[in-house]
């Protein structure tokens, strides 16, 4: 007898095969064993099923039981297989008719009482499963979320003697309800920032073009406001993309709110998480931060404050937008496409240039405070922008300025261009594809030669001023990168300029 459960892991993007759970009834002693690599949570299993099968009048076999878990070299972990395990073992029993199994597929932890818990990873689970034709019958609490993904059957249950009687035909398993999407603006406004036009100017090109960003200047200048307002200007996510995103999410130990449906994720790690939580990892690996920000934000306060070697880790993902988790028995591969935004304070003190002259660093504490950040993870940052601090008498007769809204209406237009031109964002664009998109022309061509001899640019800045310069052109409207467009672009590489 086997039923078949997808497990989580084949649907964070690896080609991992269906878990089938395999149950077998043979004479001799009573027993109940699991097998196929299975870890704590699953072992448990074996006293939760017992339970509810008698709490739901159910008769538990007197016989020796074995629960293959297949295939073996997978581990299995949560408590995900119980509604599976239980199934079995009812069919392999003859307790439940077993003609219909073919056409499901189950995922549901038991409670002792037969109730059906709500388990991590039902819309990733659903999403690896879109291009199978069995229904995928899960726990009420989580049916919702993997209803998400189009092309899937699902129904909900509250208990596994709802899901006996719908197999038995003598009860009908429902669809969980349709999800009612929210408003569209559900970001804070970037109105609410007084003043810093320069930075929200920063702001606008880098969600134009999907461009990384740092802010630096001292404390309550309004980077972290910026920052929590960035995921407002970024167009809309397409379906294919919210489903990436929810179905990352959903492997996360807080799972995935359906209310959060087709949000941008907007990531704040604290500066003392380790490498593991930001890249992800662990002995059952995991999506980390950087993961969970697929197609969002990632934003880092304080950079420097960082350990060094989780900054480092992420120059790769930076790249190529995926993060490789390799260990000694298995490796794994999660999508890692965020935006980073991050925030940094311009010396140890955080006052170095303040109005006020509040600084005291010597310009080698300054060097040794900015030296924290790695010349190439530096280098991985397209747009440096100030963010100085403004009296309280200036903010008073300062400018809102644009809405959220509207900054991104020209964001939306901006990005259809490159969508159109090169099928992806500037950011995106690799070495080939910069020369035949981001050529400048004679002026921005003068201007970008001084600009490498007296900044000492790196082949990578040189390309990522190019980059820049071509989201400010399509920010513009216009086809050829003129010599204005370099001029600003140029402006944003600040610590090149240190």
């Amino acid at each position: 007898m086997s039923l078949a459960i997808l497990h989580s892991r084949a649907l964070a993007g690896l080609n991992a095969p269906p878990v089938t759970v395999e149950v077998d009834l043979a004479n001799g002693l009573p027993a109940f064993h699991i097998v196929g690599l299975p870890e704590a949570e699953v072992k448990e299993a074996r006293e939760r099923v017992r339970a509810a099968i008698g709490n739901c009048g159910f008769e538990f076999p007197a016989r020796r039981i074995t629960v293959n878990l297949a295939p073996a070299e997978l581990p299995k972990e949560s408590g995900r297989f119980d509604l599976a395990i239980a199934l079995g073992i009812l069919a392999a029993s003859r307790q439940i008719p077993d003609d219909q199994l073919s056409r499901y597929q189950f995922a549901g932890e038991l409670s002792l009482t037969g109730q059906l818990r709500p388990v991590r990873g039902a819309l990733a689970m659903a999403y690896g499963a879109a291009t199978d034709q069995r229904t995928f019958v899960l726990p009420t609490a989580s049916a919702g979320e993997a209803a998400l993904v189009s092309g899937t059957r699902v129904l909900q249950a509250e208990s596994l003697l709802e899901v006996c009687a719908h197999l038995a035909g003598k009860g009908e398993l429902s669809a969980p309800p349709a999800l009612t999407i929210g408003e569209a603006d559900v970001y804070p406004d970037l109105e609410d920032v007084r003043g810093q036009s320069h930075a929200k100017r920063a702001l606008e090109v880098a969600a134009a073009g999907g461009h990384a960003l740092l802010m630096v200047g001292p404390p309550g200048t309004g980077k972290s406001m910026l920052a929590a307002r960035f995921a407002g200007v970024l167009p809309p996510l397409s379906e294919e993309e919210a489903l990436q995103s929810a179905a990352l999410q959903s492997l996360g130990s807080s799972g995935f709110r359906t209310e959060f449906w087709k949000r941008r994720p907007y990531r704040a790690p604290h500066h003392s998480a380790s490498s593991v939580a930001i890249v992800g990892g662990g002995s059952n690996p995991r999506p980390g931060e950087i993961s969970l920000a697929h197609h969002g934000v990632l934003f880092l306060d304080e950079l420097p404050e960082f350990d060094r070697r989780v900054l480092e880790a992420l120059r790769e993902p930076l790249e190529t937008g995926r993060v490789a988790i390799s260990r000694a028995a298995r490796q794994i591969e999660f999508p890692a496409s965020f935006q980073l935004v991050a925030a940094m304070n311009p010396c140890k003190c955080g006052y170095l240039g303040h109005y006020g002259g509040r600084c005291r660093c010597t310009p080698d504490q300054v060097l040794a405070y900015r030296s924290r950040i790695s010349g190439p993870l530096m280098d991985r940052i397209d747009i440096q922008v100030e963010v100085p601090a403004v009296p309280a008498d200036n903010l008073l007769g300062m400018n809102a300025g644009d809405s959220s809204r509207t900054i991104r209406c020209r964001v939306e237009i901006a990005r259809s261009r490159m969508i159109a031109r090169q099928q992806k964002s500037n950011a995106q664009l690799f070495a080939r594809e910069i020369d035949a998109h981001c050529a400048p022309d004679k002026g921005g061509e003068v201007l970008l030669k001084q600009a490498i001899d007296k900044l000492g640019l790196s082949a990578r800045a040189y390309h990522r001023i190019l980059k820049v310069a071509r989201t400010i052109a399509d920010l513009a409207g216009t086809e050829r990168v003129a010599g204005k467009h370099i001029a600003e672009a140029i402006q944003y590489r600040r610590f090149d300029r240190v």
